[in-house]
């Protein structure tokens, strides 16, 4: 009995070291998969808009070949000077940009989630407060390429800047770090507050909505667990961009104007950009200016983010974290 009960003794450590050792594996796993499932659904939501995105930008900062013409014009002048490939300049600065962006942005919001759960005081703002904090660190992190990725989107037959490299190079070395890389950043953090909130938010009510109230098209079944069908995760999507959007518009149109200056041709803090935006151009033609392109963009870019983002998670089994 004895040297049965010390053999026990000596077996109970090695299995729970192997179920630690479990535990730490599954965390891994979960988190890899979490930050591989988010960036490849930043990357296919971006390529799908990136011809709007490219003429968003031109837009907002008052190009001097596009911003006068109308959405259709616009695309079809892209075209006529730059060819196919003009509808694309600056994603591959936008690609080293999203997947990381994308992947720590849906990973963040994830583990905020869990850790805010934790807080009642907090209630039902939780989801509203992990989105904000998710989308704050994910900008946070990725912001100096988010610059790069305009100014390269912005030049049209100009070649200020060859590429990533160089123009990361270019700018750190005459307008340095702080002024050149994150130039607008302020207002980029501010806007990220509301809209990476409500995107989130919106999207996590509209699924516990569908699911608690639809059995149609929008859900279906997988593994005994009913989840959102593509047409229900793109009309989530679609419909959260769209409110997002509303609410942090004006911030973005600040935050263009700040990365594509110099120091020179606008002030340098955003609440003075802000205000010169506004006495320049008023609120249709300037604080808003762009967004009815903004929002044809913005709906399917925030639906495909979504979906994808929600199949690979169950493609991965990773719909519920890790204990």
């Amino acid at each position: 009995m004895e040297a049965h009960a010390k053999g026990d003794q000596h077996r109970a450590p090695k299995h729970a070291g192997s179920l630690s050792q479990t535990n730490y594996w599954d965390g891994y796993s979960y988190t890899l998969k979490t930050l591989v499932s988010g960036g490849l659904a930043g990357c296919c939501a971006k390529t799908t808009t990136a011809p709007l995105d490219r003429l968003k930008i031109l837009y907002q900062a008052k190009s001097i070949y596009y911003s006068k013409l109308p959405m259709p014009v616009g695309f079809r002048a892209i075209y006529a000077r730059e060819g196919w490939r003009g509808y694309y300049k600056g994603n591959g600065a936008m690609m080293a940009r999203i997947f990381p962006y994308a992947a720590i942005q849906f990973y963040s919001y994830e583990r905020y989630k869990k850790v805010l759960m934790k807080l009642p005081q907090i209630g039902p703002l939780n989801k509203l407060a992990s989105g904000s904090l998710a989308g704050m660190t994910a900008v946070t992190f990725t912001y100096p390429l988010d610059v790069v990725r305009a100014r390269l989107a912005f030049q049209v037959q100009e070649k200020t800047y060859n590429g990533i490299a160089h123009a990361l190079l270019r700018i750190t070395r005459e307008e340095r770090l702080s002024t050149g890389l994150y130039r607008g950043f302020t207002p980029t953090i501010l806007g990220m507050i509301p809209y990476a909130g409500v995107a989130f938010y919106s999207y996590e009510f509209l699924k516990f909505l569908f699911l608690d109230h639809f059995t149609s098209v929008l859900t279906t079944v997988k593994d005994d667990e009913k989840v959102l069908s593509v047409p229900g995760s793109l009309a989530c999507g679609a419909i959260s961009g769209l409110v997002a959007q509303v609410t942090s518009y004006p911030l973005d149109v600040v935050r263009r104007r700040m990365q594509l200056s110099t120091g020179k041709t606008h002030p340098a803090g955003w609440v003075q950009t802000l205000v010169a935006v506004y006495r320049q151009d008023g609120v249709r033609y300037g604080l808003y200016r762009g967004v009815s392109l903004n929002f044809v963009r913005a709906i399917p870019q925030v639906a495909v983010s979504f979906t994808v983002y929600e199949k690979l998670k169950q493609y991965f089994n990773i719909t519920k974290p890790p204990p």
